[in-house]
């Protein structure tokens, strides 16, 4: 079971963004940049070019709602979108807000956030997904 996995099955705790039956989104911990957002589809699948056709459209149009919030929370150029695949055996997709091409840049440093700030950001993003597309 993935660290994801268990996320999802709430096992461990996380900042949650939003969720669908078949998709999850909430904060990195170590984030490359304030507000940044992993969505992951509930399911346990390692890569995401094996993700089933419906479900990765579900999880892209998701995430395409999730970006949509969270730029209008987290001052930023643009949404940035990532998937790597080699750190967790578990899809997922990257959103970390951009002013700069280098904000997207795996190896810089991870910021260092308290669990207040990411608290307060996964509320601020999570209260804006649902102004804008319901519970």
């Amino acid at each position: 079971m993935t660290i994801f996995s268990k996320i999802i099955a709430g096992q461990i705790p996380c900042y949650k963004i939003a969720e669908t039956n078949d998709c999850l989104a909430f904060l990195d911990i170590s984030p490359l940049a304030k507000g940044h957002i992993l969505v992951v589809p509930k399911s346990e699948i390692d890569y995401i070019f094996d993700v089933p056709d419906d479900l990765l459209s579900n999880l892209i149009v998701f995430a395409k709602k999730v970006a949509i919030a969270q730029e209008q929370v987290i001052p930023c150029l643009r949404i940035g979108v990532a998937v790597i695949g080699l750190e967790v055996p578990h899809a997922h997709i990257h959103l970390i807000p951009l002013n700069h091409i280098n904000d997207i840049n795996f190896s810089l440093p991870k910021l260092t956030v308290t669990a207040g700030e990411l608290q307060t950001t996964a509320s601020d993003i999570s209260r804006k997904y649902i102004e804008l597309y319901g519970a």
